[in-house]
């Protein structure tokens, strides 16, 4: 027998999330196939039918969905081998590595040529590549490290080439194919870390199992996961991945949902309970009634959202475009004036070339076009692998500056569902036997005080007790037999029916708790006040540490919320926050949002995304809450997998700790060209210096793309709140 509405409660405002979906059919292998395109890190313009056009952006950024990356690195890889293989006879001939080693390789008829034979295939073999994509950096007027790679290798050629044929020069085949090699080999290690970077897709597109045990008349039948329809009953047995998401129908199973929630304990799921796919099941078996299937999953839409936040730019990698572009300017100057002054020096010879094409090799900004691209990949991973799902890059960064977080009481530092605070019970009566009775009365109501009740009660593990006679008043409470005796539960109004005063102890407990703006709920037993109920929207475990984290670390907090001033002072008062807003309605929200930007603050307002739209999409970084397939979201620009608020706090721990790995690795990546570039063009030479060569200088500049490779890769050391 179920009775809802009877108690005459006061009641927080209750904010009734959506769950917007976007309704397309997706397979398995749509899924798969998006995950392989998850390092795609830019959105530069280029031609579907260019075989390189990953790099056809001018600085080392992947775009591209029609590009298969993997197949890409696999290229690199095998022309790094092929090519060194190749490079070796060019080596062994090399008469300037003879002269400096102080060896004489063999000699017989036309051994003149096998130099210059293996390194004009080296060139087209191993070169031609970097040629290739450097085409469309000229159609699109957009010069970066491709012209710069082509320009030195090509002038080192060409050169080479014409040394064959003048009298009293020398060439240097073996600089241009040990170039080639270093370039081959860092393109290819640039390319396996931003792969792995960015394996949060391969990793999420692995939870999805390619089968599914569908419920049918008289047993199961094991169909395609991408058969599956909403609607379907499906079987998860223990130890098995969840096909879809779905409502448990049947069973009761612990799930592991830390790879989609971040959440590290097994979560338990009974009949009503919503299930994500992709989560491991425990050891028991459920039954659920499929609700969402491919692109409509909240999986999908993590790796969605993922996916965009990888491939969006920040004002940080927009700089890193524009340095590239800076870099090649100043290296043509740079390798003007080294000709003009090497040639007035000494004449036009084999040696300005090569100071030339060292100055080239140095200047080119292949690490700086991993800077940024790299480091963006790791932290979008990083922070989807803890509940925070970025969907725009901007906001990523703006949060490391914002100044004070707003925090929508419901359901984000509360737990949104009311639930017992606190008890006052009349002398010799035990507070776990009145709270047991109490949840004995409220069994089948489905009210959120009843529901608080039980779950107050369930929490104690306290004994289940049995009652009969069940009897609603209509806004007055509920009345039943217990042992005999007739027992009542609900609000003030109930005692003014009863005509039934609380004793002092109960009587001061209440006049405490309704300043809080709680609401009363009492037992009424052989004609007496036995217990009083206090009962509010819970406050989260997290929420105190959150707030004090975020004082730690400069940041002020408020609440924002549509409730009385008394429960909002009672919240903001127990948490220790800065600053609250209370009787605020929705479409007020954004304006408390602008007040603080008027004081010069940068704001993140935290919200559930649908009724909070107005407000986070004013604030500076709009933060969404929300479980399951609230991950679409379109209001914000962050989304929190768990209504968790110390994930506020890891959001802009990362946020910091990005852009110090960011400006780290421009300074390795372009810094060094402040010493490198005039080294490369032999300043230091008149003072017995010697110049680097073009080989040395490929080694240098490879050397800055592994440093900001390995320095990218310590972000992921973070210990995030």
């Amino acid at each position: 027998m179920r009775h809802e509405n009877h108690h005459q409660h006061e009641t927080d405002e209750v904010v009734e999330r959506q769950d917007p979906q976007e309704h397309a059919a997706e397979t398995q292998q749509d899924l798969e196939e998006r995950a392989l395109h998850a390092h795609d890190l830019d959105d530069s313009e280029h031609r579907d039918d260019d075989p390189h056009a990953d790099h056809a952006d001018g600085h080392g950024g992947h775009s591209g969905h029609g590009v298969d990356h993997s197949g890409h690195e696999e290229m690199f890889r095998r022309k790094f081998w092929i090519s060194l293989i190749l490079s070796i006879p060019v080596l062994v001939y090399s008469e300037m590595l003879q002269m400096w080693l102080g060896y004489t390789a063999p000699v017989f008829p036309g051994s003149g040529w096998i130099g210059p034979i293996f390194a004009v295939i080296v060139f087209f073999y191993g070169g031609w590549p970097f040629i290739d994509m450097a085409l469309p950096e000229l159609r699109n007027r957009k010069p970066g490290m491709m012209t710069l790679i082509s320009l030195a290798i090509s002038v080192a050629f060409v050169y080479s080439v014409a040394a064959l044929f003048l009298p009293n020069t020398m060439d240097f085949f073996w600089e241009l194919v040990t170039l080639i090699d270093i370039m081959l080999l860092g393109h290819w290690l640039e390319m396996r870390s931003v792969r792995q970077a960015s394996g949060a897709l391969t990793e999420l597109a692995k939870l999805m199992p390619d089968m599914a045990e569908r419920v049918i008349p008289g047993g199961t039948e094991q169909v395609p996961v991408d058969a599956l329809r909403t609607g379907d009953i499906v079987l998860v047995r223990p130890g098995e991945s969840v096909p879809a998401d779905g409502e448990v129908t049947e069973g009761r199973s612990s799930v592991n949902e830390s790879m989609i929630t971040g959440e590290s304990r097994p979560v338990t799921k009974e009949a009503g309970s919503r299930v994500i796919a992709g989560t491991i099941n425990g050891d028991g078996s459920l039954r659920l009634r499929v609700t969402a299937t491919g692109d409509e999953t909240a999986l999908a839409g993590i790796m969605r959202l993922v996916d965009e936040a990888q491939k969006s730019k920040s004002p940080t990698q927009l700089l890193a475009d524009r340095a590239a572009g800076w870099l090649f300017y100043i290296a043509l100057a740079a390798a003007a004036v080294t000709a003009l002054a090497w040639t007035f020096a000494r004449g036009f010879d084999v040696t300005v070339v090569e100071r030339v094409a060292t100055v080239l090799v140095i200047a080119c900004p292949h690490a700086l076009g991993l800077a940024v691209p790299l480091v963006v990949a790791i932290s979008t991973a990083m922070a989807a692998r803890n509940g925070v799902l970025v969907r725009d890059r901007l906001a990523m960064e703006e949060a490391r500056h914002v100044d004070v977080v707003i925090f929508d009481k419901t359901g984000t530092l509360t737990k949104g569902s009311h639930g017992v605070v606190s008890i006052a019970t009349a002398e010799g009566v035990d507070e776990s036997n009145a709270l047991a009775l109490a949840a004995a009365i409220e069994g089948d109501s489905e009210h959120m005080i009843a529901r608080g009740i039980r779950s107050a009660a369930e929490e104690r593990n306290g004994e289940r007790l049995s009652i009969t006679g069940f009897e609603a008043i209509k806004g007055r409470g509920v009345k039943a037999e217990y042992q005999g005796e007739a027992v009542y539960v609900g609000g003030p109004r109930l005692l003014e029916m009863l005509n039934l005063m609380p004793g002092a102890a109960i009587h001061s407990f209440v006049e405490s708790v309704e300043t809080k703006g709680q609401t009363v709920v009492f037992l009424v037993q052989q004609n007496q006040v036995t217990a009083a109920f206090a009962l509010a929207d819970v406050i989260r475990p997290e929420s105190a540490q959150a707030v004090h984290r975020l004082h730690e670390m400069g940041v002020e907090v408020a609440i924002l919320t549509g409730d009385s001033e008394a429960v909002a002072k009672a919240v903001a008062e127990e948490l220790g926050v800065d600053t609250y807003f209370a009787n605020v309605l929705p479409e007020h929200k954004d304006e408390k949002v602008s007040e603080l930007q008027a004081q010069g603050k940068k704001v993140a307002m935290v919200g559930d995304g649908v009724n909070d739209a107005p407000a986070l999409t004013r604030a500076d970084v709009g933060i969404a809450i929300g479980s399951g397939t609230d991950v679409a979201v379109e209001s914000a620009d962050i989304v929190l997998v768990q209504s968790n608020p110390l994930d506020v706090v890891k959001l802009i721990e990362l946020s910091r700790a990005t852009r110090r790995k960011m400006v780290q690795n421009l300074w390795w990546a372009a810094g060094y060209n402040i010493f490198a570039i005039p080294l490369a063009a032999g300043i230091l030479v008149p003072f017995g210096i010697p110049a680097i060569s073009p080989a040395i200088g490929a080694v240098f500049m490879s050397l800055s793309t592994i440093i900001v490779a390995i320095n990218a890769q310590f972000l992921r050391r973070l210990k995030l709140a």
